[in-house]
């Protein structure tokens, strides 16, 4: 499936009733990256109140989702900031949006239109490039299809580990939408000795 994701790290600064909120979107091709982007957004701007965040790793219906008011009241941050990106038609997304408290109450519906509003600005200014979601697939076949099967595989598909035991079982990721025709050209050129399996996500 292609789709499209940040193309760089962006910020926008938005300041209402005297509180900064400084909203950062950027591209987390995994959790742990996303993790990461959320833990630099809180060196980066330090002494902020809040860290609110949310991120959509992947995308349509293999997606991961995170989110967090970081303190502020429940439900008037993580979930409208997470809403903003689900609307997007953008995967690998983190967004954190830093809050200065600038002594004025905002109550929680003016929080949640903050939030939205700052996650709103930072997505428009944002620019996005072509992504292809990938699919993790393995093949278990007999040394002499090795080669054979080998040279089916398109520049598109990398070879991350290959197993030499009884049979030789490589772990392939491809486009997932190049998956079918590889599974079928396989199946073709082993006379049905050999297929391909689709590894399930976490």
């Amino acid at each position: 499936m292609k789709y499209r994701r940040p193309a760089e790290t962006t910020r926008h600064e938005l300041v209402i009733a005297k509180s900064r909120f400084i909203a950062t979107a950027g591209c987390a091709k995994t959790v742990a990256e996303a993790r990461a982007f959320i833990a630099q957004m809180r060196q980066d701007l330090p002494q902020a109140h809040h860290y609110v965040y949310a991120f959509r790793v992947g995308f349509g219906a293999s997606v991961t989702e995170g989110m967090s008011d970081d303190g502020e009241p429940s439900g008037t941050a993580g979930p409208p900031t997470l809403a903003v990106l689900r609307g997007q038609p953008v995967g690998d997304i983190v967004l954190v949006t830093a809050r200065y408290f600038g002594g004025t109450k905002l109550g929680t519906g003016g929080l949640v239109r903050a939030y939205t509003e700052a996650a709103q600005h930072v997505i428009a200014k944002m620019p996005t490039e072509p992504a292809q979601q990938l699919a993790l697939c393995t093949t278990t076949l007999p040394y002499a299809l090795y080669q054979p099967i080998k040279d089916l595989l398109t520049e598109e598909t990398n070879v991350l580990h290959e197993d030499f035991g009884e049979q030789v079982t490589l772990t392939l990721q491809l486009p997932d939408d190049q998956v079918d025709s590889l599974r079928a050209a396989i199946i073709n050129r082993s006379n049905g000795r050999a297929t391909l399996h689709l590894v399930p996500s976490d």
